[in-house]
């Protein structure tokens, strides 16, 4: 069984597959049209998967670029390095790049095919669950800087994403709980119906139920694929898909792309933007103990890491690309299911909810 989602973005239009064995039975020929592919991996998944998309383009001359495993490879000099793998295939204007990996391949592979030559095809094969449900969909590509993530970066839409839940299977427990903070988060901000699907289904998630899975993936991609076509270059609505993002994201850069997974950062950003809201008034207490209860059912982190200090996280957070005008823009809620972009948060208020966390 798969299932067939299209990203609406008129002429640009483009379909996400989600299912198992798709890995066998895409036709990857069609998505990559010219001669010259450059599949870029990681040092995890090339072992497991490259051989098989390899055989998938028997008529295509195929190159590999493969990245050491781990956020902290997210940086300028591995995406200069994938550029030089283009420039030694000798890749045209109708060059694919196929990302097949997790967020970090996705991402940066992403952006070399958004700057080769100014733009060529790109087609993305998640194999983590984060990837499938969240950074596969909707074109964002960046590369990540000492003093913040995602700092360089372009909107590049794929051709298709191609999610073989089969993937899943290699891996890691770790890994596959970071990708359930993203699937939540659509029912945090959106979606309380699914919210409480996942409550009640945390327990199939974590021990990999296909069914569960798919139908997770599934209406997470629904989600990312409406929200995109309605706001692609996140002008609006798409910003709110950040819940948890500003914390987040500053908690990684803080303890150098090594500490938390990104997903786990988010788990813990997620709830203190909950608290903060709660704090400000926009939101029930009731609604954060909630998320906390559903974060720490799917064994994941709700607490800011040990020696990480409020003004320093702070700092990072004034050079996340979401601020604006020198202020601090922020995802807060009025409760579950309705999320709003802030930029009227008083730093000393944020302050003060980062200190509580860190002690």
């Amino acid at each position: 069984m798969s299932v067939l989602l299209q990203v609406r973005l008129g002429e640009r239009a483009y379909p996400i597959h989600v299912g198992a064995g798709l890995l066998g039975r895409v036709d990857l020929q069609d998505l990559a049209p010219g001669r010259q592919v450059l599949v870029a991996t990681d040092s995890n998944v090339a072992p497991l998967y490259l051989d098989t998309v390899r055989a998938r383009l028997p008529d295509r001359d195929v190159a590999a670029f493969v990245l050491p495993a781990g956020e902290q490879e997210k940086t300028l000099a591995r995406f200069g390095d994938c550029l030089q793998a283009l420039a030694k295939l000798g890749a045209r204007r109708d060059a694919t790049i196929i990302a097949l990996g997790g967020g970090v391949v996705g991402d940066l592979a992403g952006f070399a095919a958004a700057c080769w030559m100014r733009g060529i095809r790109l087609v993305q094969l998640p194999t983590t669950l984060l990837a499938m449900v969240d950074s596969s969909v909707g074109g964002k590509t960046a590369v990540d800087l000492p003093a913040g993530k995602n700092l360089v970066g372009a909107f590049h839409q794929p051709a298709a994403v191609i999610a073989d839940t089969d993937t899943l299977r290699t891996l890691p427990d770790r890994e596959l709980r970071a990708g359930l903070a993203e699937v939540l988060k659509y029912g945090a901000i959106a979606d309380p119906g699914f919210f409480a699907w996942i409550e009640a289904q945390s327990a199939a998630l974590l021990v990999r139920d296909p069914t569960a899975l798919e139908q997770a993936i599934a209406r997470s991609c629904a989600h990312k694929a409406a929200i995109v076509a309605r706001d692609e270059t996140e002008q609006g609505e798409r910003m709110l898909l950040n819940f948890g993002h500003s914390f987040g994201h500053a908690i990684e850069a803080e303890q150098g792309y090594g500490g938390l997974l990104h997903g786990e950062a988010v788990a813990v950003g997620m709830l203190l933007a909950a608290r903060l809201s709660a704090r400000l008034g926009l939101a029930p207490e009731a609604d954060a103990d909630r998320l906390r209860r559903l974060l720490e059912a799917l064994c994941l982190p709700t607490e800011v890491p040990a020696g990480l200090d409020a003004d320093a996280l702070l700092a990072r957070m004034r050079l996340d690309k979401k601020a604006v005008s020198g202020a601090l823009r922020l995802i807060l809620w009025r409760g579950l299911g309705a999320a709003e972009v802030r930029s009227d948060v008083p730093e000393a208020r944020i302050r003060e909810a980062l200190a509580d966390a860190t002690g």
